[in-house]
């Protein structure tokens, strides 16, 4: 009888472990999680700026690679030759952020913006470097300010072999994409970590009013840090009871930083989109991160609009720009805040359970779970509640 017992405990238990396994994955508003009152674009991606494009490489073999690279480029020309207006905010800088210091002098970028891992930062680099000297009409270029975030993906990925190669950022350059973008486990958000489950890239995006200004807002994340996970309010991580300074001691991974990358297609100067960057902070906090000592936290923000492209070389010694009053860019605050949080989200609900380097294992956020903790405090949209349901 005891045998027989301890054979349907054994059943139920693996029927329960395989309802977790094949739990449906899915963005945060497939389940009725609504961040803000603003509406999103198209796609709820920062390709919803007009002209962005996004490519991922992602790198899984064996049982220790587990990384990749992610590839933002504001406009189709010659990012060199017609630089963008840009802005770094930095919130800890533990990091290895490369490009930073000309961004801050100069208030422009001339490169993609490409993500990876920590080690693999300058190898990237000089991908992207080779890249943008072949491109027709940079042939006597000889200094090019290469952007290049990282986070530190190390606990489920061989970062010390440095895996992505050149190659690599040019098949996630190549690969670039103006339509909808992959989410989770893949490109530079394949080995990391967040708020104590699976991280990965997130994107999401605002659309103003026309009475606003009708500008887009898109935001695309980089997630590998820790803290207690909040989502509208409701303390899920400690519901979980998956949190940072919850025993036993370093159960939970809080270092590894943040990488959040905000484009608009609203015409603003470096100054105000510094301004912009520094919105993305309150989202951070909101989900529960506090920027540990060893997580470097940047935010990159820039503008696509046409007219304030800069040009690399001019015969005029002014430059004609439009820009935003800073009395109008409360909307456009409001606007990062809401697509970074939900940014944030949507890479954790659409991350997946990973098994990595050492056999260490990062479980994904469940979502059933996290949806009933949302109802039990009111944090949900509850017609559309049965979309949770697992397979």
């Amino acid at each position: 009888m005891s045998k027989r017992y301890s054979l349907v405990a054994l059943a139920i238990m693996l029927f329960f472990q395989m309802g977790n396994a094949q739990e449906k994955r899915g963005r945060a508003r497939d389940f009725g999680l609504q961040i803000g009152i603003l509406p999103t674009g198209t796609h709820n991606a920062i390709t919803d700026v007009p002209g962005l494009s996004v490519g991922q490489k992602t790198l899984m073999a064996g049982d220790s690679i587990r990384t990749g690279v992610t590839a933002i480029i504001p406009h189709q020309g010659n990012l060199f030759q017609e630089k963008v207006p840009a802005a770094v905010y930095v919130g800890n800088g533990f990091g290895k952020m490369m490009g930073i210091s000309q961004i801050q002098e100069l208030g422009n970028i001339e490169t993609p913006i490409l993500l990876t891992n920590t080690l693999n930062a300058p190898i990237v680099a000089n991908g992207l470097i080779d890249y943008m000297l072949a491109l027709p009409g940079n042939e006597r270029v000889k200094s090019v300010n290469a952007v290049v975030g990282e986070t530190n993906d190390g606990g489920l990925n061989d970062i010390r072999g440095r895996h992505v190669s050149a190659d690599d950022v040019l098949a996630a350059i190549a690969a670039a994409s103006t339509g909808p973008v992959a989410e989770g486990n893949v490109g530079a958000g394949t080995g990391t970590e967040c708020l104590g489950f699976k991280g990965g890239i997130g994107t999401a995006s605002r659309k103003l009013p026309a009475s606003r200004g009708g500008y887009t807002v898109g935001v695309l994340v980089q997630t590998n840090f820790g803290g207690v996970l909040s989502i509208n309010g409701a303390p899920v991580g400690r519901e979980l009871h998956n949190f940072y300074m919850q025993e036993p001691k370093e159960a939970h991974k809080v270092d590894g930083s943040c990488m959040i990358v905000i484009a608009t297609d609203a015409p603003l100067s470096a100054r105000n989109l510094e301004r912009l960057a520094k919105r993305s902070y309150i989202a951070f906090g909101n989900v529960g991160a506090f920027s540990s000592n060893g997580s470097g936290d940047y935010s990159i923000a820039f503008s696509t609009n046409p007219k304030n492209r800069i040009p690399h070389e001019s015969d005029s010694i002014e430059l004609n720009a439009t820009s935003v009053g800073n009395d109008y860019m409360s909307p456009l605050f409001m606007a990062v805040w809401e697509a970074t949080e939900e940014a944030i989200l949507n890479s954790m609900f659409m991350a997946e359970d990973m098994k990595g380097i050492r056999g260490r294992t990062v479980r994904a956020l469940p979502i059933a779970e996290t949806l009933r903790i949302l109802k039990k405090y009111n944090a949900l949209e509850y017609d559309k509640l049965p979309k949770a349901v697992s397979k």
